[in-house]
């Protein structure tokens, strides 16, 4: 009895109910500095810094007065334009911290990404670009922005022609696409010699006057070599032949790609 009465008001003497209130730091900080139970046991000198964990000498209310807290980022924003017209480029979208990590909390993710792109209107507003050859392909995820960019866009789209699928079987590529690991390019590294691939000609990529995308192998028989190159990497690139032309495209996404 009286053994854990002297524990008693050993704890409550020590500044056990809060030997880190108004300590809290960021990393390891010998500042940070508290005298009473740790978190493991014992008595002493403990921490109340951002290291303490990793350390294993953290005071016993760490947990409760420096509670761990995660970055927060923002939503990302809208993918911009290409930073060049009428050539292969990148697009760029952005996401903001709204909370700093705090008390050893996850860190931030990355804040930017990059894609890559083709513009086929000059700032002017004049067509350009139908007579890239090869063809130019980017992954598929980008026509959900060439979507939203149309459906925003003051310009009437009434007549505008709906699009078709390619269906082509690679026969080469370069080495380049498979060691390609920036996030915006990570579609490259499914490119392989043999697949088929789904390539989909939409606007604004399609010609206004012949409702037809650059590269697409109009009119070329299955034995024809066609060449293509990746948009936001130009050494990614290969040959294909064209298998069909089909109304819509059905590969696996990490088949699917659009005419850029």
């Amino acid at each position: 009895m009286r053994l854990s009465l002297w524990l008693g008001l050993l704890w409550a003497g020590s500044g056990a109910g809060g030997s880190c209130s108004g300590k809290c730091c960021e990393g390891r900080d010998a500042a940070c500095v508290g005298e009473g139970w740790r978190e493991g046991g014992g008595y002493g000198t403990c921490y109340c810094d951002g290291g303490c964990r990793r350390a294993g000498d953290c005071c016993h209310d760490h947990g409760q007065a420096c509670p761990a807290l995660p970055c927060v980022v923002g939503e990302w924003s809208h993918w911009s334009g290409c930073a060049e017209q009428c050539q292969p480029d990148l697009r760029i979208r952005r996401r903001y911290v709204q909370q700093e990590p705090k008390n050893g909390g996850e860190a931030c993710p990355a804040l930017e990404e990059k894609a890559g792109c083709l513009e086929y209107l000059t700032y002017q507003g004049e067509d350009c670009g139908h007579e890239h050859v090869p063809a130019f392909i980017t992954t598929s995820e980008y026509s959900k922005e060439r979507k939203r960019r149309a459906a925003s866009s003051l310009e009437p789209s009434d007549k505008e022609a709906a699009g078709y699928c390619v269906e082509f079987k690679t026969e080469s590529l370069s080495h380049h696409c498979a060691l390609e690991n920036r996030p915006y390019a990570r579609w490259m590294q499914y490119l392989r010699e043999g697949h088929t691939v789904c390539v989909a000609c939409q606007p604004p990529a399609m010609n206004t006057d012949t409702h037809r995308c650059s590269g697409d192998g109009h009119n070329a028989d299955g034995s024809k070599i066609l060449h293509w190159e990746a948009v936001g990497n130009s050494q990614c690139q290969g040959t294909w032949k064209k298998i069909r032309q089909l109304e819509h495209c059905s590969c696996p996404l990490v088949h699917s790609f659009i005419f850029t």
